[in-house]
């Protein structure tokens, strides 16, 4: 079995796997032995452009993308080519990025940057310890994210599609109970997946149900946010985002000046965490296509 695989640093952390042979291909340029390749990795920093080439494969069978999300991707797929997400692979450095963004918020890191040569008081800041934080889209990460927060002592409200106990956020609310639960909260992490039903979910009516001083951190897609309401709400609010809409975020936009707007560029996934936690994904799922068993994390 022949698998296209975007380096050779993956290449090597995966290791060899009976049955299959590696090629390199990072999504530019004819793919080596295409008419054989039946396993496509794409790389991480340019999936879409990489899957747009994947007609050139005629003997593909398996995408296998190092993203959690597949926005934008289904369209892209050919006909009778499974797509196995990397679900699992960004929790740990996603939850880190959400709580970190959260602490910096709260704690003022951003003012006490600005302020660097010069000794000044950032009065009194609200802790994560006794703070309420939602957990808005409560998946895999979304209880990486409650494992951290905790045990620092904040009391994690966890929202989904569908209502259930969970053993780290206990009780899971169903997203007809936001409306109530909103005026609670401190801090709003959002991990929601974008796709028709949540692009610009959280607009004016949501932000607008936030208590005065509130914190909105996204990790999740840029377009879960309606960026035109955020800012509205900016000042009011604070805000802490590692994606943007639109993204990358040009320079001037408005919301690089925003009063109390913390911006990372999507960097939340991309740490020395991701290359084992894929390369163990991977070297799974091509002994899993060898052996003929079925396949984790496949989306369609």
């Amino acid at each position: 079995m022949i698998v296209a695989l975007p380096t050779q640093e993956l290449r090597d952390a995966v290791g060899p796997v009976e049955g299959v042979e590696y090629v390199l291909w990072d999504g530019s340029g004819d793919p080596p032995r295409a008419d054989e390749v039946e396993v496509c990795v794409p790389d991480y920093r340019s999936t879409i452009r990489a899957m747009k080439e994947l007609h050139r494969m005629p003997a593909l069978r398996v995408v296998q993308t190092q993203l959690a999300g597949y926005d934008g991707q289904l369209e892209l797929l050919p006909d009778d080519v499974v797509l196995a997400n990397a679900s699992g692979v960004h929790d740990d450095a996603t939850a880190e990025h959400a709580v970190g963004l959260a602490l910096a918020v709260l704690r003022g890191i951003p003012e006490a940057v600005r302020s660097h040569g010069h000794w000044t008081n950032l009065g009194d800041r609200r802790s994560l310890a006794d703070s309420r934080v939602m957990v808005l889209g409560y998946g895999s990460i979304g209880r990486a994210v409650a494992e951290r927060l905790v045990p620092m002592r904040a009391h994690v409200t966890a929202v989904a599609s569908t209502p259930r106990q969970d053993p780290v956020a206990g009780q899971v609310h169903g997203v007809d109970e936001l409306s109530r639960l909103l005026a609670e909260q401190d801090v709003v992490i959002v991990l929601l997946p974008l796709g028709d039903r949540t692009r610009g979910f959280v607009g004016d009516d949501l932000l607008a149900a936030l208590p005065d001083g509130a914190v909105v951190v996204n990790v999740a897609r840029g377009g879960v946010l309606d960026t035109e309401a955020v800012l509205r709400h900016a000042g009011r609010l604070r805000f802490a985002l590692d994606v943007t809409d639109p993204e990358p975020l040009p320079d001037g936009h408005p919301l690089w000046t925003a009063p109390g707007v913390l911006i990372t560029p999507h960097v939340a996934g991309g740490t020395t965490a991701m290359l084992p936690r894929m390369a163990a994904l991977l070297r799974d799922q091509l002994e899993r296509l060898v052996a003929g068993r079925p396949l984790r994390n496949v989306v369609s």
